[in-house]
């Protein structure tokens, strides 16, 4: 499959720039790559949440039908499938494991919209028996199962496309192009900024688990833990324990770390990463020092990433965001108060803005004058997730895997970043350090970014949230050195244990050398 390189990254996001302008997109796509004798029959996993808006992509596209809904929980299957119903005519059939429709003849697609942990699973048995696969972001819990994705995509000839709808977007494709260019000069440091506000999701206890779930099941890949769970919301909140999912850094995270390696020009691991963060805060809301709560990802983290030449830097504020000490991120985000969710580039010349949503990016000089806009009509280029959708269609139909907006590799590659950052944090988290401290780490710690000012501006955010950080101390990870090329921590056993975890019987995800 073919790279993008720097060289050709103009021409191709030209090319895609010009087609998706014309309105190349949804069901006027079908003309340009070729219409099935039949539509395509889509078997949709995770129902609940995100997978109907994979049916909704699926459905504003003839040449696809959903087929199947797969969910464990019995009940919210069959209430979707009621809906897929009244939109399509014909009512999808509705089982609670993947495996029961693997061989069916009429799905070519399987699509994963499930808790992070089966994603590579269902991947993985997708792509072996011959189906096609759209996975959303992040497609791994781990390094080792993206790996494992990538090298199945390329054994069996799959087409797999990532959720990552910024890739779809003419803003974002038109910012890159721009960066690429040379627009704000040169370009070595992007920051991801995910400030927004996640409430605790209870105190930590036994909660019942809904009686429509087989937890054996939704269990999957990961170790069963016990007929109870220990958080009150069992569909959401799973995102906040690492056992299932990756925290925002891997929720929210991989959109923007994705549209950061996209600017940067990175189609490779990082050299070196090192974490700060802790879950902190909600004793001070709670006005409760005793009090503990469920989730046990990091809910304020600052992971930096060295690419030898560049580096990305990725922000998580899950507290109150309202903070007082981002004077600059405020004037080019043009707002002083709420969520940050978006991309902030550095040039030599000036800056570029992604955010806050995959609509709009916007070009700064270096006086914070904005030059340029840059923007997706939604109505008049197609929404994101059609766009998305379509994309993927197009690769199923004409079977060329190199007009995938967002490949195997691509997903690979920023789902990881996630998974380095919180396997540093996890392996400091009982290394609970001063401001100094920590301080005295990212100094010593190769970045292009202003480490000392990043610190100054989290740790006044703890400060606006009633936290003391000289007291309530964010944990520091240790230094972790990657090499890209065999995917592993040099000098660190233990991060490299990280790099997978223990799969229960039937449910292991094999290596990317046994696929």
């Amino acid at each position: 499959m073919k790279r993008l390189n720097r060289r050709d990254f103009s021409t191709s996001a030209a090319t895609l720039s010009a087609g998706l302008a014309l309105g190349v997109h949804s069901s006027a796509s079908a003309a340009t790559s070729g219409q099935p004798s039949e539509p395509l029959g889509v078997a949709v996993c995770g129902v609940n949440s995100r997978g109907m808006s994979h049916v909704g992509g699926f459905h504003n596209d003839p040449r696809t039908v959903i087929r199947v809904l797969v969910d464990v929980d019995s009940k919210v299957g069959e209430k979707q499938a009621d809906k897929v119903e009244e939109m399509q005519g014909s009512r999808p059939r509705v089982v609670r494991d993947v495996r029961e429709i693997l061989d069916a003849d009429d799905i070519q697609i399987v699509t994963c919209a499930t808790p992070n942990h089966w994603h590579a699973m269902i991947g993985v048995w997708a792509m072996q028996a011959g189906k096609d696969v759209y996975i959303e972001k992040p497609i791994s819990h781990n390094v080792h199962e993206g790996r494992a994705l990538v090298a199945a995509a390329k054994k069996y000839g799959r087409m797999f496309q990532t959720g990552t709808q910024c890739r779809s977007s003419l803003a974002c494709i038109d910012a890159m192009k721009f960066i690429a260019d040379g627009g704000i000069g040169e370009v070595n440091l992007a920051r991801g900024l995910c400030y927004k506000r996640r409430k605790s999701i209870g105190p930590i206890g036994d909660y019942s688990i809904p009686d429509s779930i087989d937890f054996n099941l939704w269990s999957g890949p990961a170790s069963y833990t016990d007929p109870k769970v220990t958080r009150q919301k069992f569909h959401y909140d799973w995102h906040w324990q690492r056992h299932y999912g990756n925290g925002d850094s891997g929720n929210q995270g991989p959109h923007q770390t994705d549209v950061a390696r996209w600017g940067l020009g990175l189609d490779r691991h990082p050299n070196s990463i090192l974490t700060y963060a802790g879950r902190l805060g909600y004793q001070a809301e709670r006005k409760d020092p005793n009090y503990v709560d469920a989730g046990d990802t990091a809910n304020t983290q600052v992971s930096i990433y060295d690419y030898g030449d560049k580096t990305i830097v990725f922000e998580t504020r899950g507290l109150g965001v309202n903070d007082s000490a981002d004077k600059e991120l405020n004037e080019l985000f043009g707002s002083t108060r709420g969520n940050k969710i978006g991309v902030v580039f550095y040039g030599t010349e000036g800056y570029v803005i992604q955010g806050p949503s995959y609509e709009t990016c916007r070009a700064f000089d270096l006086n914070k004058k904005e030059i340029r806009s840059f923007t997706h009509n939604s109505r008049e280029n197609g929404t994101l997730n059609n766009l998305h959708m379509s994309n993927f269609i197009d690769a199923v139909v004409d079977r060329d895997a190199s007009i995938l907006t967002a490949d195997a590799r691509c997903g690979h590659l920023s789902a990881s970043i996630a998974h380095h950052g919180n396997t540093s944090y996890y392996l400091g988290q009982e290394n609970r350090a001063t401001p100094d401290e920590i301080s005295a780490a990212v100094e010593k710690f190769a970045s292009r970014d202003d480490d000392a000012a990043t610190l100054k501006r989290t740790l006044q955010h703890l400060r606006d949230n009633g936290v003391n950080p000289d007291v309530d101390m964010l944990s520091l990870g240790p230094q972790l050195t990657f090499d890209p090329q065999t995917e592993r921590y040099l000098g660190n056993d233990e991060a490299n244990t990280m790099l997978t975890r223990q799969y229960r019987e039937g449910f292991g995800v094999p290596s990317a050398e046994d696929i």
